[in-house]
């Protein structure tokens, strides 16, 4: 029996954890910056994404069709007070896109000691949620209608 990984789209997708609920976890996605993805509640969720050495002014948030992008571009300071003798501190720019799950909207965002949290809710339509069918007992139906015709 052949076996695939589909470790790779559930690590960049909110939302879809039902379909993947089958799996035990999933491990950290390599790359620049390091996030988390937390479901917080039901149909909430969190995305959590490490950005030392950001300011707001810095971070853009872009929700778009079923796609989050978080971008991050450090402004050059011109001013320098001192030689960096070593630089261990990234201060690259980063764009990470997440894809969301239909009906998956952004709720807020805050950045918090080197923190950005974007928070998201599932908001299932009405008419897309499941409804309760009463079933009747059989004592209240009606009888048939005869309907009267002429003869041809």
């Amino acid at each position: 029996m052949r076996t695939f990984d589909l470790a790779p789209l559930y690590r960049s997708t909110v939302g879809f954890d039902r379909l993947f609920s089958m799996m035990d976890g999933f491990d950290a996605a390599p790359g620049y910056p390091p996030y988390n993805i937390e479901r917080t509640g039901e149909n909430d969720y969190r995305v959590t994404v490490a950005v030392a050495g950001f300011a707001e002014n810095e971070l853009s948030i872009e929700a778009k069709e079923n796609t989050l992008t978080i971008k991050g571009a450090k402004q050059v300071k011109e001013e320098q007070t001192g030689e960096v003798l070593y630089q261990g501190i990234a201060a690259r720019a980063f764009e990470r896109v997440f894809q969301l799950a239909d009906h998956v909207l952004v709720k807020a965002a805050a950045l918090e000691n080197g923190l950005l949290h974007v928070d998201l809710v599932r908001e299932i339509p009405e008419a897309k949620k499941p409804r309760q069918i009463p079933i009747g007992n059989g004592a209240e139906k009606a009888k048939p209608q005869v309907i009267d015709t002429k003869a041809a």
